[in-house]
């Protein structure tokens, strides 16, 4: 992926793009800091893996609900 390919996206990896897409500019050093950073945190634990999970369905669940309550409006 080229930078003018990036940009045209809009951060969203393009479908035809193997691999992650490609990080944001920063200051020397950052990315490797976080890197770091993450690899020493503790893995989650499946209570908080279960949270994250819940966040996230609840937001497409909810907006699945307001399309159908719409619908039946209309």
């Amino acid at each position: 992926m080229t930078a003018l390919d990036a940009a045209l996206a809009g951060g969203v990896q393009l479908v035809d793009t193997p691999g992650p897409p490609p990080r944001p500019a920063r200051p020397p050093g950052y990315w490797e800091r976080i890197d770091r950073i993450v690899s020493q945190a503790p893995p989650l634990s499946d209570e908080q893996k279960a949270v994250i999970r819940t966040a996230f369905s609840t937001v497409s669940l909810n907006s699945i609900s307001t399309v159908d309550e719409s619908r039946e409006a209309a």
